[in-house]
């Protein structure tokens, strides 16, 4: 008989990268809240790989401390570059073999697919940021020089080119060009007018705020803020869970 605390489905540990700014960690525990309000009695765990504590080992092991055969993790990244091939798996391994762990495909395009939550929390927050509309897009990133994780990057801006039926660009803000200010100021260049930039951010911090920042001297009509907590990604996160299979690898 499975004991009174443990739940029929395995808990699930979301892994965020960490920052400084507590305006982050604040992001990720509200995600964590809305996970576990859309999946009612299993329980959602928010960890950090840096930064911030609990680190995603000590809570594995803590789950596994307390009875729980296995668990769900989470890597809330929205690239598979270092951290999901690197630290994600150190983190499991340090966790040890009292609990078995699977580990879900990243926010971000997996397998190439931009899934349509993703799109739709994009969608969402630029229609918040300008609801007047606009007639050109700059995606923005955190950045990477891992070439297939800016391949990803470019795949969600073809789809938001896509979906909202105006241009729009990648730009990032560390790591890679362009930096937002010049992709808004090549839009402009071309003849856009109302140009806003879409967050490619889970959560606010530096890096969102220097986005913001270079943007709007730039000239861009709005910056988006961060998907942070939206329904849009608490069923992403869940639809990661769902997908993943027994005894899937690292």
């Amino acid at each position: 008989m499975r004991p009174a605390h443990l739940t029929a489905e395995p808990p699930v540990v979301l892994v965020a990268h960490g920052s400084r700014d507590p305006r982050a960690a604040a992001a990720t525990r509200a995600l964590a809240r809305a996970v576990a309000a859309a999946r009612p009695g299993v329980p959602v765990l928010p960890s950090w790989l840096d930064h911030t504590d609990p680190g995603p080992a000590a809570v594995l092991r803590d789950l596994a401390a307390a009875g729980h055969p296995r668990a769900v993790l989470v890597p809330l990244l929205l690239t598979a570059a270092y951290h999901r091939k690197v630290d994600i798996p150190a983190a499991v391994a340090e966790a040890g073999a009292a609990i078995d762990v699977r580990v879900t495909d990243v926010l971000g395009p997996a397998d190439g697919t931009v899934d349509a939550r993703l799109l739709a929390g994009l969608c969402r927050r630029l229609a918040e940021a300008e609801p007047g509309g606009v007639d050109a897009v700059v995606l923005a990133a955190a950045g990477t020089r891992d070439p297939r994780a800016r391949g990803s990057v470019g795949r969600v801006a073809a789809a938001l080119d896509a979906e909202m039926g105006v241009p729009c660009r990648v730009s990032y803000a560390s790591a890679a060009p362009p930096g937002a200010g010049v992709a808004v100021s090549r839009l402009r260049a071309a003849g856009a007018r109302r140009v806003a930039v879409a967050a490619y951010f889970l959560a606010p911090g530096l890096f969102h705020d220097a986005v913001r920042s270079e943007a709007e001297r730039a000239g861009a009509v709005a910056v988006a803020e961060p998907l942070t907590d939206l329904p849009e990604l608490a069923d992403l996160v869940l639809r990661r869970v769902d997908a993943v299979p027994v005894g899937s690898p690292v």
